[in-house]
């Protein structure tokens, strides 16, 4: 009785109810839509909400799911490593903020190791940067040195971020293939794609300020030769154009191929950051550890957003890199030396996979270095393998 006496009450009562109903809300909407541009993302990421790595992670969450997309290797880290955080996490003093720029020990042992490589000291003061990850190293370097409407070389294909990042700076990326010219006969390798030397030195002008090199390379696993990175130093020069040197594969070099740093070309210390990696380092890619190794001119600059932005990494992980590296340095000639270990290890692995990937009918690119095989999968178009398929 009480119910329907209440829908009487209401149905008598509609038009007035309706017309406040119908006010309130346009009132609302006309509320939100002026509220909503104060809502709106900044222009400098319009466009860059997407990114196949959050992707790859939402697929990979599924239990049945073989993530072989993203950087880290199914073994774990060294012993000794995950040892020394045990240890000093149990440091009173080692739990608390460190030098914002990089730990004291740590940038005293990433001096002490690439000095054997650039042949002249580094100030572990002034010219080296530790940071979150080298995702932050790309960040400070690309925040601190590139403006808006600057020009900088992107080398196709390449590590998805460097543009998005190129673009919230505003800058404009200007890209320039690698091209493959496979030999007859021969597996298809990573040293088949090339740059063509006319058509990079067209992409520089005025408006150069950088060019992003990987090497080795992220997917392909090229591994720069020196007369190649001979001919980025000499348009660097004769442009007077910054190089950003993502070198976080460094030690993934496989066995008949060597890592050559630009940065120890004659003129172009003075004008390249060259970025490194805890996590490809030493198989710790949770860490979020990386550094930049640069002259104090352009060090100077990456120093002034990251005081700006995270202010400083963790102390435990950076004690624990520090005295990791400690361990390597002393035996670098050594074979048990993890960066002589490693891609040995990974080589069996990825001969295994370059077999697995033919043996199917795919046509995979050997890598030089590098987790990565890229692998021509057009075969899949046409053949039907009901037991997986491909995210």
């Amino acid at each position: 009785m009480f119910l329907a006496w209440g829908r009487l009450c209401t149905l008598s009562s509609r038009p007035e109810f309706l017309k406040t109903v119908c006010a309130s809300k346009i009132l609302g909407l006309s509320t939100f839509a002026k509220m909503s541009l104060k809502f709106k993302n900044a222009k400098r990421i319009e466009g860059l909400d997407s990114s196949v790595w959050i992707e790859f992670t939402k697929l990979a969450a599924d239990p049945s799911v073989v993530n072989l997309g993203q950087g880290f290797p199914d073994i774990s880290p060294p012993i000794y490593v995950k040892e020394e955080l045990s240890k000093i996490a149990a440091i009173d003093n080692l739990n608390q903020y460190t030098r914002g720029f990089g730990h004291p020990s740590l940038v005293k042992a990433l001096s002490c190791l690439y000095e054997k490589f650039y042949q002249n000291q580094i100030n572990p003061n002034e010219e080296i940067l530790v940071t979150v990850g080298a995702y932050g190293s790309l960040f400070n370097a690309i925040q601190g040195l590139i403006d808006e409407g600057d020009e900088v070389i992107v080398i196709v294909p390449f590590y998805d971020c460097y543009e998005s990042m190129l673009r919230m700076a505003g800058a404009t990326p200007v890209f320039v293939p690698l091209r493959c010219k496979p030999v007859d006969g021969k597996k298809c390798s990573s040293s088949d794609w090339t740059l063509d030397p006319q058509e990079l030195a067209s992409k520089f002008n005025s408006k150069t300020k950088a060019i992003m090199l990987n090497t080795p390379h992220n997917p392909l696993g090229k591994v720069y030769t020196k007369e190649e990175l001979q001919v980025i130093a000499d348009l660097c020069i004769k442009y007077d154009t910054l190089c950003i040197s993502d070198e976080v594969y460094e030690w993934l070099v496989y066995p008949g191929n060597k890592h050559f740093k630009i940065a120890t070309f004659p003129g172009m210390w003075e004008r390249t950051i060259t970025i490194g990696s805890a996590g490809k380092t030493f198989s710790v890619t949770g860490w979020k550890l990386g550094w930049s190794i640069g002259p104090k001119h352009l060090i100077k600059h990456l120093q002034t957003v990251q005081q700006n932005t995270v202010y400083t990494c963790a102390t435990p992980l950076q004690e624990a890199l520090a005295q990791a590296l400690w361990i390597d340095i002393k035996r670098m000639d050594d074979p048990e030396c993890y960066f002589n270990s490693l891609p040995k290890e990974l080589e069996v692995k990825r001969d295994r996979m370059v077999h697995l990937l033919e043996s199917v009918g795919l046509k995979p690119i050997v890598p030089d270095g590098g987790y990565f095989i890229i692998a021509d999968v057009s075969l899949l178009e046409t053949v039907s393998y009901p037991s997986f398929s491909i995210l």
